[in-house]
């Protein structure tokens, strides 16, 4: 990338995640700082098909550093997909005189945005932000830590439902590729089992570690499912074959769904947030493009977007054994 950037607009797409907005404050203020117009974009890559684009200042994001979800909004996008539907985002660009591209999502939207760099020669760089903390080149995403604490609440409060009945619930949380959210809440909530898409336990191992669980005096149990969980079974299902063939237990299912998405992001998400929002900037003015900005060991870093979208390495053996052993 040679021409020099004044011009930088901002979106996000894909699922949204509490800590996108301090993001997005942080892109449009690190533009100001720099003395360089922001735009954003409403709506993802369908607002950027449909020109929905608008410019920003520093007063523009006031008062959403706190604010979960995102204030440009978010949208699937068919039509991005189409090397038509990318054509007309570009020719909206450059009719705005927008210069480079930064997009707050997941693997889905920076798989979008690696694309239309490369076909169009447009700068751009990547954020991470999803919950499910599964960017390769990041030890945190966006959105990951409230969603957890979100999740930690949840199970505390249906916990005490459980010791009262004496009941089993099977608490379903997100993460159809990756166990982060299950396992680390899992812990945290001290889960008696945690089924993750990482590692299949079967549904045997499952059956016989809640009898002993039993046999040692446990009169409730809390089991944390990962919606990826290969078992083979849903949790409605799962639920049922541990109620057949563990009849002193009464069995629930809870499924916390999008709850887990929402709420006012954490401390943690909107310094990290922060962080990854002036470091798109700065990456941008310094000529690089086809980036991600990640955290690794605190450390704010650059990683190639096409490095970002190869699949994570696993990183949960020692939290496992973890698991494990709090859980007798």
């Amino acid at each position: 990338m040679t021409k020099k950037v004044e011009n930088i607009a901002v979106l996000t797409s894909g699922g949204d995640a509490p800590g996108m907005n301090a993001a997005i404050r942080a892109v449009v203020r690190a533009c100001s700082y720099y003395s360089i117009k922001c735009f954003g974009i409403y709506k993802g890559y369908e607002g950027l098909i449909n020109n929905e684009i608008e410019e920003l200042n520093a007063r523009s994001v006031r008062n959403i550093i706190n604010k979960g979800g995102t204030f440009l909004k978010s949208a699937r996008s068919k039509e991005f997909r189409t090397i038509e539907g990318r054509q007309k985002a570009y020719e909206n660009l450059i009719k705005n005189n927008i210069d480079a591209l930064v997009v707050i999502g997941g693997d889905g939207s920076f798989t979008g945005a690696l694309k239309f760099s490369e076909e169009f020669n447009f700068p751009v760089v990547g954020i991470p932000g999803t919950i499910d903390n599964d960017i390769n080149g990041t030890d945190y995403t966006i959105g990951y830590d409230t969603a957890l604490n979100t999740v930690v609440e949840a199970i505390d409060k249906i916990r005490d439902t459980a010791s009262s009945h004496n009941r089993l619930f099977l608490i379903e949380v997100m993460g159809r590729d990756a166990g982060d959210i299950a396992l680390n809440a899992g812990i945290g909530a001290g889960a008696e089992e945690i089924l993750i898409p990482e590692e299949n336990m079967g549904v045997e191992r499952l059956i016989e570690s809640l009898r002993k669980s039993k046999k040692t005096g446990k009169t409730s149990s809390i089991i944390v499912v990962a919606e990826g969980d290969k078992s083979g079974k849903n949790i409605f299902e799962l639920g049922e074959y541990v109620e057949e063939n563990l009849t002193n237990y009464e069995v629930r299912v809870s499924v916390l769904g999008h709850i887990q998405r929402g709420g006012s992001p954490s401390c943690y998400d909107r310094v990290l947030a922060s962080k990854l929002g002036v470091g798109a900037v700065e990456t941008l003015l310094d000529g690089k493009s086809e980036v991600m900005i990640g955290i690794v060991h605190k450390v704010v870093t650059i990683v190639p977007l096409n490095t970002a979208l190869d699949k994570r390495s696993h990183r949960h053996d020692g939290l496992i054994k973890v698991a494990d052993i709090t859980s007798v």
